[in-house]
């Protein structure tokens, strides 16, 4: 996915903003996000394939950094070990309208959407031998499972947000669109996954979309909409292929890229197109920045054997001025720069569905399910027996299994439990605000309260 041949859309007013602040005769003139030039419509299996391309890119530059960040720093298992306030903010639950990786993200969200956006509307259009019937349905497929996926972070970052379905292509269209309710925002995204299902292929692939994929992402969710059968049935899709499996020792699933049976969707990187999140971990001595630092409690537990079992991998330490430093080690390929941006793992299926069958009172089956992800980590089984101790015990295996990736924030505010375990009384605060320079460059668009 190189960026430098396939950036089909232009770089937004909020992006402009978020490096210039100064530039302020872009709030009086704002150009909407990623605006589609007519000279690179999209118009043969050429431009269809590049714009496919365009739009995995946009997706990988919203989850190299800003994304994971807004997913674990404002929980308790990662701290921030420097001094830009932008992460500051969000290691303090402080965030402000005018947070320089909120302004990103959202950007970059919107850029994805739109590029999605693009290819729906052209792909059906298109008549060119070189374009199989197949294809064109597989591109179109991925076009709206990455939509489906960019709106569902969106909902569950921000709430209801602007659903913009059809192409940007001027100033005009890319404004005054208002924000849809969260329940709409996530029935949109049901409903591209829906579609998606029915276009993409039955196929192992894990840095494009397949159908599991899209079965796996409706899983996650149906799990926030608290649709426990439904989550269940399509966790239970992805657990029953023969394609994906739990790999062990569990530090194996991103050690190899492209090789591992228990990713089912991820985003590549390669030297070329470095994913440079290892630098944000690894300690000066080793060429890091050091910039997020795992706790002390989170230390503990995952160097717990009753706890983490082989999850201590993902920590490793070394000796800085001659006392010994603990520092995070899910990004390890810092000489190949191509470690992936895991989105969707097959652990994640079976702690939804252990969830999902707690709720509705299966006990026993999500105890197996919950076992299974303990058992991958050479931890003993649960002694969970009620409900509430299963749900708990659920809540805590992801919190180490997914100790460095984007789950943990938004797992304590979809459980309502943000406040008991954070600390973060204040409601309005779950949600992140609308970015300042999108607000006022539209005025149709409403701050979350709080902000």
């Amino acid at each position: 996915m190189k960026k430098t041949l396939f950036r089909l859309l232009l770089a937004g007013q909020v992006a402009t903003v978020a490096l210039s602040l100064s530039a302020c005769s872009d709030l009086l003139e704002p150009t909407p996000v990623q605006q589609l030039p007519d000279d690179q419509a999209i118009t043969d299996a050429g431009s269809a394939r590049a714009a496919t391309i365009g739009v995995y890119d946009r997706v990988q530059a919203y989850n190299q950094l800003n994304w994971p960040v807004l997913g674990f720093l404002p929980g308790e298992n990662v701290r921030f070990n420097g001094t830009l306030n932008q992460f500051l903010q969000i290691d303090q639950n402080q965030l402000s309208a005018d947070n320089v990786l909120i302004t990103e993200a959202w950007t970059q969200m919107y850029q994805a959407v739109n590029g999605a956006n693009n290819l729906i509307a052209a792909l059906p259009g298109i008549n060119d031998p070189l374009l199989p019937a197949a294809e064109k349905n597989q591109l179109l497929g991925e076009a709206h499972f990455l939509r489906a996926l960019v709106y569902f972070d969106l909902g569950r970052g921000w709430g209801g947000v602007p659903l913009v379905l059809t192409p940007t292509r001027s100033k005009e269209n890319g404004l005054g669109v208002r924000r849809a309710t969260l329940a709409a925002t996530y029935d949109h995204a049901l409903a591209d996954l829906t579609q998606a299902e029915t276009l993409l292929p039955e196929a192992a692939t894990r840095n494009r979309a397949v159908k599991a994929a899209a079965r796996a992402l409706r899983a996650r969710l149906h799990l926030y909409r608290q649709q426990w059968a439904e989550a269940e049935t399509y966790a239970t899709q992805v657990i029953g292929s023969t394609n994906y499996r739990l790999v062990t020792p569990y530090r194996a699933f991103s050690t190899a890229p492209f090789l591992s049976q228990e990713s089912v969707f991820e985003l590549t990187f390669s030297n070329s197109d470095a994913n440079s999140m290892w630098n944000n971990w690894f300690p000066s001595a080793l060429g890091g920045q050091f910039n997020f630092q795992p706790v002390p409690a989170a230390i503990a537990l995952l160097n717990d054997p009753a706890v983490g079992g082989s999850r201590s991998a993902l920590l490793a330490s070394t000796v800085i001025a001659g006392a010994p430093v603990t520092y995070g080690n899910l990004y390890s390929r810092s000489a190949q720069r191509d470690d992936p941006s895991y989105v969707l793992r097959l652990a994640e299926q079976y702690l939804i569905r252990a969830e999902a069958r707690a709720q509705q009172g299966k006990l026993p089956e999500a105890i197996a399910d919950l076992d299974a992800v303990r058992a991958r980590a050479g931890v003993a089984a649960t002694s969970a027996t009620t409900a509430d101790e299963l749900l708990l015990a659920i809540e805590n295996e992801r919190r180490v299994e997914f100790a460095f990736e984007a789950h943990r924030w938004f797992d304590l505010v979809r459980t309502g439990r943000a406040d008991d375990v954070l600390g973060v009384t204040d409601q309005r605060r779950w949600l992140f605000p609308i970015p300042f320079n999108d607000l006022v460059a539209d005025p149709d668009l409403e701050q979350n309260p709080g902000y």
